[in-house]
């Protein structure tokens, strides 16, 4: 074990009937809030660590501070093995920095003006601003790995960093690519948005000492997890609400982005409405969401997307099915389930005329 520190944030509780588990996020956040407010004071705490001319840039993006749902992984996942110490803290921020530094970079290369409801790094400074701050911060948070008595933490976050880029490059250089597939959807998934969910998990049980055979059940949960967790995010983009996607609707194909609805569409669709998929992505307007809508709805691919994303959340968890009776998996059950029900109430919403 190579915890910097074992002093206990909070205890583990014991396991729940499935049937019982709470829905709510606040419900299921509640157990570990000492924790993440642990995290959240010591994010805001690393903008000493920046030089002065750029602290005001750290300030503006770490005070900027979403749910910190790899965090709540992280605490969730040590209370599912045992207690949850300090060292878990400083994983849990390392990795909210890493994943900070990927949205500044995603706000570059999507030409986002609004992050959270205010201008994003770039738009209110400049990209090359945004690009270079973004690289401090992900050597902080390599800077922070390296503190650990053993080079594993510094190690795996050096490795899920550069997945996670490498995932963003291969979106890249498939923008309009119909021919991408499903395969090639997913890989782009696991390595972009998924990896840091299974670092959350995987960096949190191997801090908690547990088995081989346990680690890589909870790593596979938080892959499987937060592939659910994109699907529901991109199917929000296409039939969600404008309110619930926080951005106008279309987004991503704004920017030459398939996702999974889209691509489930071209796998069903005739060779007319192939060529007007095409026409409609390689030439985004803002009203074209209302005819891609249309073909959204005559191929099914709502409800398939849907389907497939249902499948990613039983997957995750069976992986915990892995885990020892005597293990409290009820925390991270209950996110399944909240992430869920948020999918069931999208699909739930009145189906918009085109």
């Amino acid at each position: 074990m190579f915890a910097v520190d074992s002093k206990a944030v909070c205890a583990p509780t014991a396991d729940a009937f499935h049937a019982e588990l709470p829905s709510d996020w606040k419900q299921i956040i509640s157990p570990v809030e000492p924790f993440l407010a642990a995290v959240g004071h010591r994010l805001t705490q690393q903008v000493a660590a920046f030089a002065p001319h750029i602290s005001r840039y750290a300030d503006y993006a770490l005070n900027a501070q979403g749910k910190h749902l790899r965090a709540a992984l992280v605490a969730l996942t040590a209370r599912t093995l045992g207690k949850v110490t300090d060292a878990h803290v400083t994983v849990a921020v390392i990795i909210e920095l890493v994943h900070l530094a990927t949205l500044v970079h995603d706000d570059v290369i999507d030409e986002a003006e609004i992050r959270r409801g205010q201008p994003t790094l770039a738009a209110n400074w400049s990209n090359e601003i945004a690009v270079l701050f973004g690289d401090c911060l992900f050597a902080h948070a390599l800077k922070l790995a390296a503190e650990f008595p053993t080079p594993e933490v510094c190690r795996a976050v050096a490795t899920a960093t550069n997945t996670v880029c490498s995932g963003e490059l291969l979106q890249i250089q498939h923008r309009q690519d119909f021919h991408i597939g499903r395969t090639g959807y997913f890989k782009v998934l696991e390595m972009k948005t998924a990896e840091l969910f299974a670092l959350s998990c995987d960096l949190s049980a191997k801090l908690s000492a547990t088995g081989a055979e346990q680690q890589a059940a909870l790593r596979r949960f938080g892959l499987a997890f937060g592939t659910a967790y994109q699907v529901y995010d991109d199917c929000v983009d296409l039939f969600g609400s404008e309110a619930l996607a926080g951005k106008d609707l279309g987004k991503d194909l704004d920017k030459g982005k398939l996702t999974l609805p889209v691509l489930l569409v071209w796998e069903r669709a005739s060779a007319a409405d192939r060529e007007c998929l095409r026409g409609l992505v390689s030439e985004w307007r803002a009203d074209s969401i209302n005819r891609l809508w249309d073909l959204l709805v005559r191929y099914q691919a709502p409800r398939a997307s849907l389907d497939i994303f249902h499948q990613h959340l039983e997957t995750a968890r069976q992986a915990l099915r892995a885990l020892p009776a005597s293990h409290s998996r009820g925390g991270l059950l209950a996110l399944t389930d909240y992430l869920a029900q948020q999918a069931d109430r999208l699909a739930l919403a009145p189906v918009r005329s085109p």
